[in-house]
């Protein structure tokens, strides 16, 4: 079967060539996150992230835009735990070229490589920072964001990520996407100050660690939930984009959701602080420069251009694009 990890689809679309399309904690979850973030940031930062807190929040979803236009884009968003054997966290090496020495690189591509990449980012956002380049430390740190929000994720760290193995198809974008957008409002977003990450690798890892703990339990809870309520009360019809769609229903979504404990709340906080601690670490390696940029901060021609075609191709996008395959 062919998976596709971006344009996940609730079942059942109502209206013919309508879909919804779910991406990890969904356009607001990212954007939360990252604004969130900038509130952890000691003031030495606080003052530069907050002038432009409307870019790293806008531009949280620049990487789920890039999934349609760079083929190379899908698997820096998650990676498939349970592909490597009973005990993941043993088998899999942290440093990249012992990785790659030991699965190949094309394996590694195939089941997903996000701890790697969220740590290419950091070396980029650092040496952006070091630089003194507000372009790229802007947008680094808006794309890191993205890929370690991701990471908190359960569904994230499993080849099972959208329930296709168990006959939950759709939870990947019910947990993600439905919940946080519903009930997201509720959320306490106070996580406490940004910590200098000694070992930023070892806390990538860590994250996933937590995130794979717990997808055995958004599985089991929602299959639970399901033989408690026939199918017309999991789904109702709503409006999107002028077309009805049919959707997990708000009753059943605030019965998985309590079903849940906290769980999303808690995955949602804890990226929070630790999107702040990445960035905060980044500029502490960089040698802490002094963040007093002087003038309106204006995108190069080049960024302009880029972004530009990744909205255009996002917009003119006709649904899905290819993951991996099963």
């Amino acid at each position: 079967m062919y998976k596709k990890r971006l344009g996940i689809l609730l079942p059942l679309i109502i209206a013919p060539g309508a879909v919804i399309t779910l991406l990890a904690w969904g356009f607001w979850g990212h954007q939360q996150i990252n604004k969130a973030a900038v509130f952890t940031l000691p003031p030495e930062l606080f003052g530069f992230y907050k002038e432009h807190i409307a870019f790293i929040t806008a531009h949280a979803v620049d990487a789920d835009k890039r999934r349609y236009a760079d083929p190379a884009e899908a698997p820096r968003h998650f990676i498939d735990l349970d592909r490597y054997g009973d005990h993941p966290f043993d088998s899999l090496p942290r440093r990249w070229e012992e990785a790659v020495a030991k699965y190949g690189e094309d394996s590694l591509q195939a089941h997903g490589i996000v701890p790697w990449h969220v740590m290419r980012m950091l070396a980029r956002l650092t040496k952006a920072f070091r630089e003194h380049d507000r372009e790229r430390i802007l947008r680094y740190s808006a794309d890191i964001g993205h890929y370690i929000g991701d990471a908190h994720v359960p569904l994230h760290c499993t080849r099972n990520y959208n329930g296709q193995l168990s006959g939950q198809h759709g939870i990947h974008g019910f947990w993600e996407s439905r919940l946080p957008e519903l009930f997201g409002d509720q959320y306490d977003r106070i996580t406490g100050r940004a910590s200098y990450l000694q070992h930023p690798s070892e806390v990538i890892w860590q994250v996933l660690r937590e995130s794979y703990a717990a997808h055995d339990s958004v599985l089991r809870i929602e299959k639970q939930l399901a033989a408690t309520f026939s199918p017309d009360q999991r789904y109702t019809v709503e409006e999107r984009g002028g077309q009805l769609l049919k959707v997990y229903s708000k009753q059943y979504s605030a019965a998985y959701h309590q079903a849940l404990h906290g769980m999303v709340e808690r995955r949602f906080q804890a990226a929070i602080h630790t999107v702040g601690s990445f960035w905060y670490t980044a500029w502490v390696d960089a040698g802490m420069p002094a963040m007093n940029y002087k003038g309106e901060f204006i995108l190069s021609a080049e960024a302009k251009d880029e972004l530009d075609s990744l909205d255009l191709k996002y917009n003119s996008r006709s649904g899905t694009v290819a993951g991996h395959e099963d």
